[in-house]
């Protein structure tokens, strides 16, 4: 556990802004990381150097020196599912919680947690072995009608706390499967053949969630909201599209370029208590009219 946070802070270290980076100030930096979290320090450059290969092979990261100037990603993008930042935490909840048994007195773990989770380890290893997959599937929307599937796995996507498999199923479609609703997983031992057209920086960037309709039109939505509600909408933004029009003491406005989906609509109603919809006029009616049954069910 230790070696996969030191390979994970390399990795944060490396993405930051600073393009390269020396041996020296990688070192100091670890030996620092690994001290606060109470792991032996005094690394050495080829414990360094081990290390980097290591990444390469487990995360297929390069990383390259440049005689001079230090370490660096090489092909280095922005634009990455992966947040380093997020997975870094959840090693060190989990190692803390493991390392001293008083550290668990300080901590407050969510009480519930996803199901599914035990099935994430073999769909990683059939999605990065290219390797077709067989499952049962309850329908959730049809009485939860068991059904047997059989997919080539590509992507693992997390959205709000759950996971999700994007495969392509025995008809050639693009399909997504909660892997909470997953039963009786069995890995074959027949490989497939990836598209590689398929980019996963560009899948779900028009919607919000899980739910990626293309027969749902992309739109400009405008929302206003208090300036509390603001606050926190700045710390987590609802999609990676939105673009603060109004921030003063009176209203927090923002404009998105989205699907209306369900999720997206669930979403609004989580801040229902100080939202506006400006536009589209369709967005408008569909929150009235769920405000609106919601008063009927909910009449004293």
């Amino acid at each position: 556990m230790g070696r996969l946070i030191r390979y994970i802070l390399i990795i944060q270290k490396l993405s930051g802004k600073k393009k390269y980076i020396t041996a020296e100030e990688l070192i100091s930096y670890l030996d620092l990381q690994m001290e606060l979290r109470e792991y032996e320090v005094g690394l050495s450059v080829r414990t360094l150097q081990r290390d980097i290969a290591e990444i390469e092979s487990m995360f297929e990261i390069e990383i390259k020196n440049r005689r001079g100037e230090g370490y660096f990603i090489a092909d280095r993008t922005d634009n990455t599912d992966i947040r380093y930042e997020e997975l870094l935490l959840n090693f060190d909840l989990l190692t803390s919680l493991n390392h001293s048994a008083d550290v668990s007195g300080f901590i407050i773990p969510e009480h519930h947690r996803p199901k599914g989770a035990e099935s994430v380890p073999a769909l990683i290893h059939a999605i990065k072995n290219a390797y077709v997959v067989k499952f049962d599937y309850k329908l959730i929307r049809k009485e939860n009608r068991i059904i047997s599937k059989t997919v080539n796995p590509h992507f693992l996507k997390e959205s709000l706390g759950l996971w999700y498999i994007v495969a392509i199923d025995d008809k050639g479609n693009l399909r997504n499967y909660a892997v909470d609703r997953i039963s009786n997983l069995e890995i074959l031992p027949t490989q497939f053949k990836r598209d590689e057209s398929l980019d996963p920086n560009y899948m779900f960037q028009n919607s919000y969630g899980i739910w990626d309709d293309e027969t749902i039109p992309i739109e400009e939505v405008e929302l206003s909201y208090s300036p509390l509600d603001g606050y926190f909408l700045k710390a987590t933004p609802l999609h990676t599209s939105q673009e603060i029009l109004v921030d003063n003491d009176e209203e927090f406005r923002i404009r998105l370029t989205i699907r209306i989906t369900n999720d997206f609509v669930m979403a609004l109603l989580a801040r229902s208590n100080s939202l506006t919809v400006v536009r589209p006029q369709s967005l408008r009616e569909k929150i009235n009219e769920i405000y609106q049954q919601a008063l009927k069910r909910n009449q004293l």
